[in-house]
């Protein structure tokens, strides 16, 4: 696997402006200048108006709009930025989904900056953490994925989805409430 070059200005687009800040902060005492955005919007114009950024942090959930449907106006603009996903909700369907629209790396939260460098390969000098890097799923949890790509299939439709898992709508719910637990 060859290196990247390291990143060197990174635009953090995240809704919640504490931790858009602090991972900013974060990035600057690692030498990245780090610009905010908490909209879409505000991102776009700042790609615009500014060509050093070479890396984007995007939160996958935006003021309840999908950060996957940024990734390609990003791309646009900067079509060498590698794009990172970040996400409190990971599921394999969105992070396949936002690998097909062309995001470099997806990541759940919480996470830290070593983490999100090394998944960016921005400069720590260690590769980003492949396939065979991830243990083994519990039952639970391939329950929740497959829960996950039949919802994604279904456009967020809850009784579709329910309809073609072939249970009921208030189980689906019910399971849907239901985070796994972190392994």
């Amino acid at each position: 696997m060859t290196t990247l070059t390291p990143i060197h200005h990174a635009l953090v687009v995240d809704d919640d402006p504490t931790f858009n800040r602090v991972l900013q902060r974060a990035l600057g005492h690692r030498n990245i200048d780090a610009t905010g955005a908490t909209t879409e919007s505000d991102a776009l114009d700042l790609l615009r108006r500014d060509p050093t950024i070479d890396a984007v942090i995007l939160d996958l959930n935006l003021a309840g709009r999908s950060g996957l449907d940024l990734i390609e106006p990003i791309l646009a603009l900067r079509p060498r930025a590698r794009v990172l996903v970040l996400t409190g909700y990971a599921s394999i369907a969105t992070a396949v989904e936002a690998v097909k629209r062309g995001a470099y790396q997806y990541l759940a939260k919480p996470t830290d900056v070593e983490t999100i460098l090394r998944a960016m390969d921005g400069g720590v000098g260690t590769p980003a953490p492949t396939v065979m890097d991830i243990a083994p799923m519990s039952v639970n949890r391939l329950e929740w994925e497959h829960i996950q790509r039949v919802l994604a299939e279904n456009d967020g439709n809850i009784s579709a989805t329910a309809r073609a898992l072939k249970m009921h709508r208030r189980t689906l719910q019910r399971k849907l409430s239901k985070r796994p637990r972190k392994e």
